[in-house]
């Protein structure tokens, strides 16, 4: 049996009237696709739209993925799982609330929003004008509360960047108190950003999960319920449960799945570490630098490098070396943009806290981090940037600081 495939434009209206059916099953599976005359143009029931694409009958949503592996692709997400993931997520939070939908309905965070609103009978309010504002999101808040009976819990999805800006904005981290979970996700959180969140107020729940197990399927280390997490033996990250996909749109020939135990797992691009059940990302496998034979995983050098004075945010890569085979690099953000952070404190800091072969050789400060999707860092375009901006000291001559630009 099959169903088919509907093409929904990137409205937040449009989209909650179209998967309300798609999760029951009386109506066609959705597919979001962005498109610039969609977005303006007239209301989806006045838009041609197509329906000759065919998925199983169990299929209720096609979502693209970030294209974090270099090779973008559609994700089929069956009502099922999508129930599973939304059940899960109320009984892990305060119980059936009301949403506020800021990130893009392109991704599954954004599309989560949408999905977790029809489930709970409620209607989100969305904020989804670029760019992203304190002020913006505060406005949001308060129309959010207007509209909440009382007693209602309220949640929000954000990314890191969001986030700062929130806390950078008083009356935005005024409003944020109002919401009985943040869930943070899209990028890794660096601990001085939750401990600053924290410190402010705000329920912040980070969640690690891909398109692949509708979103976030592990708030705070702890798989939802019905999910379950175990690594394989390089310490890659195994997803299993009621939340994953079915496979991909057109891709018969993409089958990201292994079976242990007799069961279907997920195998994840990640790195981790569990203790007593609690799940630390530590990156992607094909993110680790090898310099000089020694294996530096990003994510490491990034949370060091959050800690030292002057840097905002920071991004490591590996470029290119011909003493060291790789080099670590690390794009920066500026805390004060009339003082950046010198290089030698930078590898100070952070050979004390890990340990020589950690720390950069190089150092790029930009005035903010290359991104894709949904607030996930570019790291390819990052190392490209290190690449154009840095010069090439001789194999020995040290360590380079350069101001840059994102492209």
């Amino acid at each position: 049996m099959s169903r088919p495939l509907r093409d929904v434009p990137p409205r937040a209206e449009d989209l909650l009237d179209a998967l309300g059916p798609a999760l029951d099953g009386t109506g066609p599976a959705v597919r979001v696709t962005p498109s610039p005359a969609a977005v303006v143009g007239p209301s989806s029931a006045e838009v041609e739209v197509e329906l000759e694409v065919e998925v199983d009958d169990d299929v209720a949503l096609a979502v693209a993925t970030s294209g974090s592996t270099g090779e973008p692709r559609t994700a089929l997400l069956t009502a099922a799982a999508l129930r599973a993931s939304g059940l899960a997520t109320t009984n892990r939070l305060a119980g059936p609330g009301r949403w506020l939908l800021v990130l893009p309905v392109e991704h599954v965070a954004g599309l989560q929003v949408l999905v977790r609103s029809v489930l709970a009978g409620t209607r989100p309010v969305v904020a989804l004008g670029t760019p992203f504002t304190g002020p913006g999101f505060a406005d949001a808040v308060a129309r959010l509360r207007v509209g909440t009976p009382a007693g209602a819990p309220l949640y929000t999805s954000l990314v890191p960047t969001q986030l700062v800006r929130v806390l950078d904005d008083e009356a935005a981290t005024d409003a944020a108190r109002a919401f009985d979970a943040i869930l943070l996700g899209g990028a890794a959180a660096p601990a001085p950003l939750l401990e600053r969140a924290s410190a402010a107020g705000l329920r912040v729940v980070t969640t690690y999960g891909m398109t692949e197990t509708c979103g976030g399927c592990v708030y705070d280390g702890v798989p939802l319920d019905g999910v379950d997490v175990r690594l394989d033996g390089s310490g890659r990250i195994l997803l299993g449960g009621d939340v994953l996909t079915v496979g991909y749109l057109g891709r018969p020939d993409l089958d990201p799945f292994v079976t242990v135990d007799g069961r279907r797992w997920l195998r994840t691009h990640d790195l981790g570490r569990l203790d007593d059940g609690v799940l630390t990302v530590l990156g992607r496998a094909d993110d680790v630098v090898v310099t000089g034979g020694v294996n530096v995983a990003p994510a490491a050098v990034e949370a060091a490098l959050a800690r030292v004075p002057g840097v905002a945010e920071a991004l490591v890569v590996g470029v290119p070396d011909e003493t060291w085979g790789q080099a670590v690099a690390a794009l920066v953000v500026a805390a004060d943009p009339a003082g950046p952070p010198a290089l030698a404190d930078v590898r100070a800091h952070v050979a004390d806290a890990l340990d020589a072969a950690h720390a950069p050789r190089h150092l790029v400060v930009v005035d903010a981090l290359p991104l894709r999707g949904p607030g996930k860092p570019d790291r390819r375009a990052a190392a490209a940037l290190v690449v154009e901006n840095l010069s090439s000291p001789a194999p020995d001559a040290g360590p380079t600081t350069t101001p840059g630009s994102p492209a």
